[in-house]
């Protein structure tokens, strides 16, 4: 197994970047050469899921247009009232960061090479001395990625983690069924016509976990380059620490989470169902020098037989 970013620091004193073959070529808009003022912090648009179900039917019809401005603007929204307990996801971001903690002979259980292994550690730890002529700009991220749905998976260590994700991987999945609903009510589609063309009950789910420690160098490293997701809509719960970037109307915007909050980003699979109304839109993650950010993501998509379609 490659040697985890964690792992790197806790047993070298880094004060750069280290050399590896793994540093990538990057389109200039992910070299993150900005000071971090230079970006502006925007705030999310905020949908009260809970109005769905327990608000007047004028409340009820205000979401929905909300939901519908938020993925036609933005793409990304926080969801609020969502059920899902504070203490959850507290536990579950602990248990993830007990997971990197482990020893690097107990994560190597979970070094996968085929992609359709259920766990897969993927470590990547990308560096080079940073030559602009180049274009390169180095990975710092750990990652561990699992197959929770239709058939739910869990590393076994730590203690914990596996009944965590699970009551995650249930609460989740009811969210993102109740907003795909939604979302297709605002585009005037049929319910019948959601199940049968996504089968949601049957869909596929993916949970990351995404550690992105300190970094001595944090102008020539990225955590994960600019991107959209796959499937239909992707859920994410962080810790204190700021680092996800989207890009809004041409330029890159920072945000970060509300309190109780989840936050909630548009797939590709979404933009085809939606007949390209709603894009995947592209964002990346930052690091920083001083403090470990965390953010667990959820990705949900349709059952594998609409993926095949």
């Amino acid at each position: 197994m490659g040697i985890m970013i964690k792992d790197l620091i806790e047993s070298n004193d880094l004060i750069s970047v280290p050399n590896s073959k793994h540093a990538l070529p990057a389109k200039a808009e992910d070299l993150v050469m900005l000071a971090e003022e230079e970006v502006e912090q925007v705030t999310l648009p905020v949908i009260d899921i809970s109005l769905l179900t327990s608000g007047s039917v004028d409340q009820r019809s205000q979401i929905i247009e909300d939901l519908r401005n938020a993925c036609l603007h933005w793409g990304f929204f926080m969801v609020t009232n969502h059920g899902v307990p504070e203490s959850l996801k507290e536990e579950l971001i602990n248990s993830c960061m007990k997971f990197f903690d482990l020893s690097p002979e107990e994560k190597s259980v979970y070094d996968g090479e085929n992609a359709s292994d259920p766990c897969i550690l993927n470590p990547i730890v990308c560096g080079t001395n940073f030559n602009p002529a180049s274009e390169s700009v180095s990975f710092w991220r750990d990652y561990l990625r699992i197959l929770m749905h239709p058939v739910f998976n869990s590393p076994a260590k730590p203690e914990g983690l596996s009944e965590a994700l699970s009551e995650y991987g249930e609460r989740s999945r009811e969210i993102m069924k109740e907003l795909v609903r939604v979302i297709m009510e605002g585009l005037e589609l049929e319910e019948e016509d959601i199940e049968e063309s996504l089968e949601l009950n049957s869909g596929v789910q993916k949970f990351s976990a995404n550690l992105y420690p300190p970094c001595p160098q944090p102008e020539l490293a990225i955590g994960l380059p600019a991107h959209a997701d796959r499937g239909l809509l992707t859920l994410l719960i962080q810790n204190d620490v700021g680092g996800l970037q989207i890009k809004n109307k041409g330029k890159w915007v920072a945000v970060n989470a509300i309190p109780n909050s989840i936050m909630v980003n548009t797939g590709d699979h979404m933009e085809i169902f939606s007949n390209g109304k709603y894009k995947g839109v592209l964002h990346r993650a930052v690091v920083n020098n001083k403090k470990t950010r965390i953010s667990l993501v959820m990705t949900n998509g349709p059952s594998t037989e609409t993926y095949a379609t």
